[in-house]
């Protein structure tokens, strides 16, 4: 059972090497690059990648891309600023020695808020299908929160070793993010999907978020970095309709 571990890069140059060894145990690493003005294809490719140079299509798109192009059919999928545990990686020894009892395989992750991991408020275990055979599946196509889709009937199961993800260093970072990408293309989704919304369900959905993170799924037992993500979550939500809302008004005047 040979792997290839595949990643999708911009200006990672801080993130990649590490990302690159985290997966050394790959028979084969691809890294897709949508134009990095820094060093992060020499890195790559300084660490015995395959680095293919593709202009940016998305993320589900980029990330199908590397994984079309790479020469075996059981895919590892990791982003940049993740990193595979030594515990996940003996996982998947295991199944290749032992052989694959499933199709594909979700991997919990757990992310890091600065340099606190975060195990609440919804953010872990946060499982992602990471590892699966391109015959049985591929990525969803979809703007934001991209993920894999296995074909009706394919077996998935779970391994308990975790991909690390150092996924937001500060607040700034966060809501800016927000702003520049998951608020408007949450919204683009929402559009694509037909819903609509209003100023009352705006405020609503944003309220409902903040308890929902901070006090259902806990998220005040990470500290001041839950309430954080929490509040900020709630701002996202708030974005995201109104977003959405300036772009049923636009479709509304054609």
């Amino acid at each position: 059972m040979k792997i290839s571990a595949t990643i999708i890069t911009l200006n990672e140059e801080t993130n990649i090497a590490e990302a690159i060894e985290s997966v050394g145990w790959a028979d084969e690493i691809v890294v897709v690059d949508s134009g990095s003005t820094d060093r992060t294809r020499e890195i790559a490719e300084g660490l015995g990648a395959k680095v293919m140079l593709n202009e940016w299509p998305g993320f589900s798109a980029q990330k199908q891309l590397a994984v079309d192009n790479a020469r075996n059919d059981w895919i590892f999928s990791l982003d940049a600023d993740e990193r595979v545990t030594e515990a996940l990686a003996n996982e998947i020894a295991g199944i290749r020695s032992a052989g694959a009892t499933a199709d594909g395989y979700r991997v919990p992750r757990l992310s890091f808020y600065g340099n606190k991991p975060i195990r609440h408020g919804g953010w872990y275990p946060d499982l992602q299908l990471r590892l699966f055979d391109r015959r049985k599946g591929r990525w969803n196509g979809a703007v934001v929160h991209e993920s894999v889709v296995m074909v009706e009937g394919s077996a998935v199961g779970r391994l308990s070793g975790e991909i690390l993800h150092y996924t937001i260093e500060n607040t700034a970072e966060h809501e800016k993010m927000i702003s520049e990408r998951y608020a408007p293309l949450g919204a683009q989704k929402m559009f694509e999907e037909g819903r609509r919304t209003s100023s009352l369900k705006a405020a609503l959905a944003g309220a409902f978020a903040f308890v929902r993170g901070y006090l259902l799924k806990r998220g005040f037992l990470d500290g001041k970095a839950g309430f954080n993500i929490a509040y900020l979550g709630a701002r996202n939500t708030v974005l995201k309709h109104k977003i959405l809302r300036d772009l049923q008004n636009r479709a509304d005047l054609k």
